[in-house]
């Protein structure tokens, strides 16, 4: 079974401007450091994508599966989960939840739990886990604040 790790952000930016660039897939090669790819394959009747193709490349960590998405009415969550296992994971599990600080900031938590194909120590894993989180937390900050500064 997967363990599932949190870790929250805060984002100069209201919630909006966190769920738009949460949910460009496309744009992720421009931002999320180890995405090389990420196509959508099917979208919801408004647009939305529903299952996310992505092909990911951190060094001996190369992988590329899809995502199934869903999305609260409001965007103040996206959830996402593996549709079928991969070269390196059996199952992937995660979601953004984007809460209103009601001062113009946004609080993004993410929850991510993977289980591995491949057999990986504890301590690793672990490791492995909090630099994935760190680096997908700061780069979404970056990323939604410096559009923000460019708009």
């Amino acid at each position: 079974m997967a363990d599932t790790s949190t870790q929250s952000i805060v984002v100069a930016a209201p919630p909006a401007a966190v769920a738009a660039v949460v949910s460009d897939f496309a744009r992720y090669p421009e931002w999320a450091d180890a995405v090389r790819e990420a196509e959508v394959v099917e979208e919801y009747e408004d647009g939305y994508a529903s299952q996310v193709r992505f092909v990911l490349d951190a060094g001996p960590m190369a992988d590329e599966y899809t995502l199934r998405y869903e999305y609260a009415e409001d965007l103040s969550r996206v959830e996402w989960h593996l549709v079928a296992p991969s070269k390196m994971q059996r199952a992937q599990d995660g979601s953004y939840d984007i809460e209103d600080n009601g001062d113009g900031t946004s609080t993004v938590t993410y929850t991510l739990a993977v289980e591995l194909s491949i057999g990986m120590l504890g301590m690793f894993k672990r490791k492995a886990e909090k630099m994935i989180m760190d680096t997908a937390l700061r780069s979404l900050k970056r990323r939604v604040e410096s559009l923000g500064a460019a708009g």
